[in-house]
């Protein structure tokens, strides 16, 4: 394609230098028609194939891609053709080329048949609207790769988002999204667009009509709002926070985020959001922040309290003092045989016997785990002290306590032989129930310090830490010279031997 420099020199040629288009054709080195063009116009054309590129190898099989095309069409959109799959097709028929050519076909034809739509900007009131959605991250977290979900929320009028990462989209992790959402943003949107989540959607009924989870009617009244859902397959109906979705990954999430756990990816994530509320929108005078800080007060406020975000759960408690979530198991203090009621949270889960929550665990983000908490096997120990050097809860906890734990042992083992030194120890590490692991590294250190190796010397010195009192300040018998010897006479204990000769 000729360039604009020399269209201008075309120019100057014909109509300053009065050349004719045979000269300037000859003097400048283009042909005829090339000038003509130049003279009746200075802007310079755009390339246009006038004859299509040969396909040597694809031609010949172009007619047998289009039936494969057109035939699946009238299949159900999961089962259609690929590329790929018309690829081995005609490999089995004789194709001799490669698959990325057939792949740049299809991809022309998959183009070709997209509906052309023209979509109209929207504007939306303060405080009315919200859009959710999930999207997906890598992250490091504690040394280890890992894909994590995101929640985000968008309210449509300020444009301001909120970001929450989870190891899952359960129910749960979807709740407790929203509750975070809300607090972050002072308020609660009154009416929130999804898609078809399972976690609110039961079954898809006909139109814009959806029978609900249980649960999220529950949920959704204890905040009041109102829902609405896309219809399927036309994400654009929430375009705001898909949009929303490939920014988080692209700013929020490079470079690779690496943390220590999910608590500390969320606290940071909560940082990018807040830092996100000096943005300015296009066309606005105002911030996302000053924005969302007039639409506050047209939202919903927060409740009291807020809902339990949790999925409730019934095992029973097997012989291992163990009770099944997902594929983890979580340990409970005795009710061996017993139904239990267990509260899974997002990050925690709570074990209810009747009303009482007998155990609190950290949820394992993991596959086939068992969490357990070492105290609650003390009890059965002390009843079966030989099982001690081989349970696991006492030879994961060995791994990680201080040494100071393994010196008390082993003297209280040599001062009580028989298993009574032993149990003692198991009577010590019950203190653990209500004493941090801090206080009792330090009450331990004590006792042993002061030769107090015994359960009532650990206690004395956790009391000794907990009540720590000033010295009182010595008396001033500097006015009073008559009391000045009192304490310092030496002892006659000749007084002791009369006590003990009974005289």
């Amino acid at each position: 394609m000729i360039k604009v420099e020399e269209i201008e020199k075309i120019r100057r040629a014909y109509f300053l230098d009065a050349m004719s288009i045979r000269e300037v054709a000859r003097t400048l080195h283009h042909s005829r028609r090339v000038v003509r063009r130049a003279i009746e116009s200075a802007e310079p054309g755009q390339y246009r194939l006038e004859q299509g590129r040969p396909a040597p190898v694809l031609g010949p099989w172009k007619e047998k891609i289009d039936a494969l095309w057109d035939e699946s069409q009238g299949l159900p959109r999961k089962q259609r053709y690929t590329a790929r799959k018309i690829y081995q097709a005609l490999r089995e028929a004789g194709y001799p080329g490669s698959e990325i050519t057939i792949s740049r076909y299809v991809a022309e034809k998959r183009r070709e048949s997209l509906p052309k739509q023209v979509y109209l900007p929207l504007e939306f009131d303060p405080g009315q609207d919200a859009q959710v959605d999930w999207g997906e991250a890598v992250v490091e977290i504690g040394g280890e790769r890992r894909a994590v979900q995101l929640f985000i929320m968008r309210l449509n009028y300020s444009h301001a988002r909120f970001v929450m990462a989870f190891p899952f989209q359960k129910q749960e992790a979807f709740f407790e999204g929203h509750i975070q959402a809300f607090h972050f943003f002072g308020a609660v949107p009154r009416r929130i667009t999804y898609d078809n989540l399972r976690a609110a959607v039961l079954r898809i009924l006909q139109g814009h009509n959806r029978e609900e989870q249980a649960a999220f009617v529950a949920f959704r009244s204890h905040y009041l709002f109102e829902s609405r859902y896309c219809t399927p397959g036309r994400g654009h109906e929430k375009g705001g926070v898909e949009s929303d979705v490939g920014f988080v990954q692209r700013n929020f999430m490079v470079p690779l985020r690496q943390v220590n756990s999910f608590a500390a990816l969320n606290a940071a994530l909560q940082v990018e959001c807040r830092a996100d509320m000096q943005r300015r929108l296009r066309g606005s005078p105002e911030t996302v922040g000053e924005k969302l800080a007039d639409e506050r007060a047209r939202m919903l406020e927060l409740p009291q309290s807020d809902y339990k975000a949790c999925r409730l759960h019934s095992a029973i408690v097997n012989p291992y003092g163990l009770v099944p979530l997902d594929t983890n198991r979580y340990s409970v203090p005795g009710h061996v045989g017993e139904a239990v009621r267990l509260r899974a949270y997002a990050f925690e889960v709570e074990i209810l016997a009747g009303e009482e929550v007998i155990a609190h665990h950290k949820r394992g983000l993991g596959q086939e785990q068992d969490i357990i908490d070492p105290l609650h096997y003390l009890q059965p120990l002390v009843q079966r002290p030989g099982a001690f050097e081989h349970a696991v809860p006492m030879r994961r906890w060995r791994a990680e306590w201080p040494a100071v734990y393994e010196t008390l042992l082993v003297e209280l083992q040599r001062r009580l032989p028989d298993g009574k030194g032993l149990r003692e120890f198991l009577a010590i590490l019950k203190l653990h129930e209500d004493h941090a692991p801090e206080a009792m590294t330090k009450a331990i250190q004590m006792a042993l310090e002061l030769g107090a190796v015994h359960l009532d010397g650990v206690r004395l010195c956790l009391h000794q830490s907990h009540t720590e009192q000033e010295m009182p300040l010595p008396l001033d018998l500097s006015s009073r010279s008559r009391l000045a010897g009192i304490g310092e006479q030496p002892v006659n204990l000749r007084q002791y031997d009369a006590l003990l000769s009974g005289r």
